[in-house]
C-alpha cells in the first residue's frame, strides 16, 4: 500500500486507512521535525549530559523567539532520557529534569516547581532555606545529571535584587550538584543571564533563529509534508506555495506547523486531500505580527 504514496513516510501512509476524524486527530498530535540547527543543539545537550562532574560545569542557553521550537526541542531531548523506576533501589533515577521558571524570580516557587515535578511531599509554607535543603538532597538522591529551566527570561520580571537572588540560586544549584544547567527562553534570556558575570561566562548561547525563505526552508516543508496523512501530494516545496507558507508563518517553525496542521485538517474536511493555495487562502489565518492589531470579533 505504502508504495502508492511516495510523498508520505511509510508509517504515515498507513494512517490513510483511518477514518477522517482519526486522521485529523493524528494531524493535530505533536510531531517532531528535525532540521540542522535543532540537531546541533540536541548534540550539544548530549555532550553536556555526559560531561564529567566539576565545580564549574558548562551550561547552555537556548534562545529564540516565541513559537520557534525551543520547548519542543528540549522535550524531545527529555523524551530520550526519561526517569527510570530503578526497581533495585529505593528511588527512581532522574537523569534530566525539566521545569519552568516561575513567572517572577522567586526562589521558593522555583523549589516548589522542582519538588512537584519529583512528586515529593512538601509544605508550601516552609521557609526557602528548608525547601532548598530538601530540593538539593532529593536531586542528589535521584542522580540528577542535568536541569533544564524553561522560560528563564521570567527572571527579568523582578527588580534587580530579586533577579540577582534568583540567579544566585541557579548558580549555587549547579555548583552544589555539579551538573550542567540549560536555560531556555526568548532573546531576553541573554539579558537575564548577563546580569550575573559568572553565569554569563558559563552559559554558551545556542540560538534558534527565524527561518529565511530559501532552499533550506523548502526542504523543511518536504519533511512536514511527509508527516501529514493526505492522499494526494501537496508539493509544499514548490516556490509559490512555499513562499506563501513562509509569509503566513513569518519564518517561525511553530507557526509553520500550525499553518500546515490547520490546512491539512481543512483539506480533509473539504475532501480535497492536499494543501494548495486555495486551501491556504480559505484558512482564517492572521500572521503573528498582525495578531496584536486584529480587532476582536463581536
Amino acid at each position: 500500500m505504502t508504495s502508492s504514496y511516495p510523498h508520505l513516510k511509510d508509517e504515515v501512509a498507513l494512517h490513510l486507512q483511518l477514518t477522517d476524524d482519526e486522521r485529523i486527530e493524528k494531524i493535530r498530535s505533536p510531531r517532531w521535525i528535525g532540521y540542522p540547527q535543532s540537531e546541533k543543539i540536541l548534540a550539544k545537550l548530549e555532550d553536556l549530559l555526559s560531561y564529567p562532574k566539576s565545580h564549574r560545569m558548562p551550561n547552555l542557553l537556548i534562545v529564540g523567539n516565541t513559537n520557534n521550537g525551543k520547548t519542543m526541542l528540549v522535550k524531545k531531548f527529555c523524551g530520550k532520557h526519561k526517569p527510570s523506576d530503578n526497581p533495585e533501589g529505593e528511588a527512581a533515577i532522574v537523569p534530566v529534569l525539566y521545569v519552568q521558571a516561575p513567572p517572577e524570580p522567586n526562589e521558593g516557587r522555583f523549589y516548589n516547581a522542582i519538588l512537584e515535578k519529583l512528586f515529593a511531599p512538601f509544605r508550601p509554607s516552609d521557609t526557602v532555606s528548608k525547601k532548598e535543603i530538601q530540593t538539593l538532597k532529593l536531586l542528589k538522591y535521584v542522580g540528577l545529571k542535568m536541569l533544564i529551566i524553561d522560560e528563564i527570561h521570567h527572571v527579568l520580571a523582578g527588580n534587580l535584587n530579586k533577579q540577582r537572588a534568583f540567579l544566585n540560586v541557579i548558580k549555587h544549584m549547579g555548583n552544589n550538584l555539579e551538573i550542567p544547567i540549560v536555560g531556555v527562553g526568548t532573546i531576553e534570556a541573554f539579558r537575564a543571564v548577563q546580569t550575573d558575570e559568572q553565569l554569563a561566562n558559563r552559559f554558551e548561547p545556542a540560538q534558534l533563529p527565524q527561518w529565511k525563505y530559501g532552499d533550506t526552508f523548502r526542504r523543511l516543508l518536504i519533511s512536514f509534508e511527509r508527516m501529514l496523512p493526505l492522499a494526494n501530494p501537496s508539493n509544499l516545496h514548490g516556490k509559490s506555495i512555499a513562499h506563501q507558507i513562509h509569509n503566513m508563518s513569518e519564518g517561525y517553525i511553530g507557526e509553520v506547523s500550525r499553518v500546515l496542521t490547520d490546512a491539512a485538517v481543512l483539506a480533509i474536511k473539504k475532501r480535497h486531500e492536499r494543501i494548495d493555495t486555495k486551501v491556504l487562502n480559505d484558512l482564517d489565518w492572521c500572521a503573528p505580527s498582525e495578531r496584536r492589531y486584529r480587532p476582536e470579533r463581536g
